[in-house]
């Protein structure tokens, strides 16, 4: 029997408010804090982080994340914190400048500290980063040796952003018992190479059931720009859970049909997990899950406002070209389609997108009559 691992960040932090720990929560791992953030998530937060370190007496550098996880951005980013004498880096942001901190705290070999200000992907929890190149196409995942050394989340500042972000968060979320359960099967490795544990599955099959409980509630609430107990819920399934539920699980075809869609460049006004939501039903159909499955995902994906058709993610011309061009990149070596039960072919993955969007059209045609 293969060794099982599970791994997980070391502390995570949650609630309304916790940006105002961050300082003493900071300061037992480092004194000197270089923070990276979009421009939108630096005004946002930057007074508030700046208070809170100068607070525990924590020198502090700001840095704008020009938006793109690349090789470029991350060695730009490493050599102003290495010239700052940085010994923490804190990535406030979304997935992509939350990975480039990752990135960027693991060649500098310092902690990292991860402050998502939406819920729109797992990447805050995760000992992976995911690097594109600088046009955004996706090229490889990186992975870590370590998880974040600490994951705070303010569910007041998750709840004042666009709602489509806490959606897209969810339909991310949405493949991780899919995609976990798949792996088990398969008895593939899962991110830090090892077996998946019970542990690890259970908490993927709670992120699935959190995700259908709460979901619309929590969406709703957004909407609104309040932090229900709902939205508590759903945070910590899209941040946590499904984290800790793909990274020691697995991941298999949902993600890599997303990764796949990021050579037609129609797909990246689409976020990761609305792409991610259209690779669940697509992996549902290439795996033959039952009829009662695939419709539960439907009406989850279409009650919140999940793509469940290739127009909505942007391929309002899906030539066969485009849709093999997709498949074929989904089936190169090393991609995570290969981590399901059964072999994998691009004329398969070509099938169940082409199936998916068919499935996709079909129930949105019938809920409009």
């Amino acid at each position: 029997m293969s060794t099982k691992i599970m791994i997980a960040p070391n502390r995570y932090v949650q609630g309304p408010g916790a940006l105002g720990e961050l300082g003493a929560q900071v300061k037992q791992l480092g004194n000197q804090v270089f923070i990276t953030a979009g421009k939108t998530a630096m005004a946002q937060t930057q007074e508030a982080i700046r208070n809170s370190l100068n607070a525990e007496g924590l020198g502090v550098t700001f840095e704008v994340f020009r938006g793109e996880c690349c090789d470029t951005e991350i060695e730009r980013l490493k050599a102003a914190a290495t010239n700052t004498a940085s010994n923490v880096v804190v990535a406030v942001g979304g997935g992509k400048v939350i990975d480039a901190g990752k990135a960027v705290a693991c060649l500098m070999n310092v902690p990292v500290v991860i402050i998502p200000t939406i819920a729109a992907t797992d990447a805050p929890c995760s000992a992976l980063s995911v690097i594109y190149t600088e046009t955004g196409i996706f090229d490889r995942y990186f992975i870590l040796p370590s998880n974040p050394d600490l994951v705070l989340v303010d569910t007041s500042i998750i709840a004042q952003a666009p709602v489509r972000f806490l959606v897209a968060g969810m339909g991310d979320a949405l493949a991780t018992w899919f995609e976990a359960d798949s792996c088990a099967k398969a008895a593939a490795k899962n991110i830090p190479g090892g077996r998946t544990t019970a542990s690890a599955l259970s908490l993927a099959r709670l992120c699935y059931d959190l995700l259908l409980e709460y979901g619309e509630a929590a969406k709703l609430a957004v909407e609104k720009g309040v932090a229900t107990p709902a939205v508590e819920k759903v945070v910590e399934a899209n941040t946590l859970l499904s984290g800790i539920g793909f990274e020691s699980s697995g991941l298999a075809a949902a993600h890599a049909i997303h990764d796949g869609f990021t050579v037609l460049e129609e797909t990246h006004h689409s976020y990761h997990g609305e792409k991610v939501a259209f690779g669940t039903l697509a992996h549902l159909v290439l795996e033959d899950r039952s009829t009662a499955q695939i419709n539960e995902v439907l009406e989850f994906c279409v009650k919140v406002g999940l793509p469940v058709t290739l127009a909505e993610i942007g391929v309002t011309d899906p030539t066969p070209e485009k849709i093999m061009q997709v498949a074929e990149k989904v089936c190169e070596p090393g991609m995570m389609v290969h981590n399901m039960p059964f072999p994998v072919t691009p004329q398969m993955v070509y099938n169940a997108v082409i199936g998916a969007d068919a499935i996709g059209c079909a129930y949105l045609a019938k809920k409009s009559k």
